[in-house]
């Protein structure tokens, strides 16, 4: 027997624009987000906690599989606790370059100029640590999600995008293992650390690699 499940639709609300309008939106957009780069030293300045909600919210509209929506975002403000996963995430990365990581890597992340010591954990006004869902939990029984990977993935690029739209700079730091963000942000067991984000303004002495992106032909064809 087939369950007779109520779906609830509503009618797209959608604005057809010029192609004119449409070029000057993607050349706009295309222009700002070229200027985006990641920053490892950064201004003490505080920054308005509202702008990095506003970002979440962002990220929180990106699609997801189901629309389970496997994500949670922690905003970390407090010295002490930047403190404390400054501490056990250099730990981890002392370790990763000492023994962990083949020469191959190390040799790649040459021209960055990187190490195991993280200052930025504790300088940066806040830290987003980014956390993905596995399983939701209702009364204790687990609801699986769905392309959880993908759907964190992306909700990831738009917080980054409207993070940098609104005039912040960020990091996106990858500490490996993560076990010690859900244990010191007292996360429940069925989130998982992904990405850790220093966030605010760059320091008046921050330096950048410079870089190459591929070219269009590299990275796309049309069939």
């Amino acid at each position: 027997m087939e369950k007779n499940i109520s779906k609830k639709f509503k009618k797209l609300k959608f604005k057809k624009t010029s192609i004119d309008v449409m070029k000057k939106e993607s050349t706009k957009f295309h222009d700002k987000m070229l200027l985006r780069r990641s920053v490892r030293e950064f201004s003490t300045e505080r920054v308005p906690i509202c702008i990095l909600e506003d970002a979440i919210r962002v990220a929180n509209s990106a699609p997801s599989g189901a629309n389970k929506q496997p994500w949670h975002f922690t905003i970390v403000k407090d010295r002490l606790l930047k403190e404390k996963i400054r501490t056990a995430a250099e730990n981890e990365e002392e370790k990763f370059y000492k023994d962990r990581a083949p020469d191959s890597w190390l040799e790649d992340l040459e021209k960055f100029k990187t190490t195991w010591n993280k200052p930025f954990l504790e300088k940066a006004p806040f830290l987003i640590i980014v956390f993905k869902k596995r399983y939701d939990l209702d009364k204790e029984r687990k609801r699986k999600n769905y392309y959880v990977n993908e759907s964190v993935g992306i909700a990831t690029g738009f917080l980054l995008s409207a993070l940098h739209i609104s005039g912040l700079v960020t990091l996106p730091h990858t500490p490996s293992p993560m076990g010690f963000l859900e244990k010191l942000l007292g996360r429940p067991k069925n989130e998982k650390a992904s990405l850790l984000i220093p966030v605010g303004f760059p320091s008046k002495k921050a330096e950048i690699p410079e870089l190459k992106k591929k070219l269009f032909h590299e990275i796309s064809n049309t069939i």
